[in-house]
């Protein structure tokens, strides 16, 4: 089962439904056995800013921001894959709909790379090396198309 809290903190008017975010949050995490919670936050540009300028140290707004929960390492013998809590995805609204646009991708399916993209972050995956952004890349590719959106990396590489 997914908890998710769904934080609107921006002004704009034409958003997803928490269930499309629900939906796109369950794809990217049926992995998991255990059930799972997060939170995800909508923000304008000003926030996102902040935030991005005092965790990665860059002054600008990125699309999507993920905090994987801290969790200590030791729970008393349980496997981490059993903690429910995964952590926060802050999304910032506007570059989401700006990406959209220059990309020329519909919304929705934009929302939905970047909402999965963001779950599987705060499952562990990566890409800072070549091998990790391919396997995470492959499952996103992978996980869309199930939705039927089109290959996000289409254009880009």
């Amino acid at each position: 089962m997914l908890e998710l809290d769904l934080q609107i903190a921006s002004d704009a008017a034409a958003l997803p439904s928490e269930a499309q975010f629900r939906a796109w949050c369950e794809i990217a995490l049926r992995q998991r056995s255990a059930d799972s919670e997060l939170t995800i936050r909508l923000v304008d540009e000003a926030e996102g800013r902040e935030l991005n300028h005092t965790w990665r140290h860059k002054d600008y707004a990125t699309n999507v921001l993920s905090f994987p929960a801290d969790v200590p390492d030791e729970l008393g013998g349980i496997p981490l894959l059993d903690i429910p809590l995964l952590g926060d995805l802050v999304i910032c609204v506007p570059v989401v709909e700006r990406e959209a646009q220059e990309q020329a991708k519909t919304s929705e399916a934009h929302w939905a790379h970047l909402v999965i993209h963001g779950c599987l972050h705060l499952l562990g995956y990566d890409h800072i090396e070549d091998e990790e952004a391919e396997e995470m890349e492959a499952m996103e590719r992978e996980l869309l198309a199930e939705l039927g959106h089109p290959d996000p990396y289409a254009d880009h590489e």
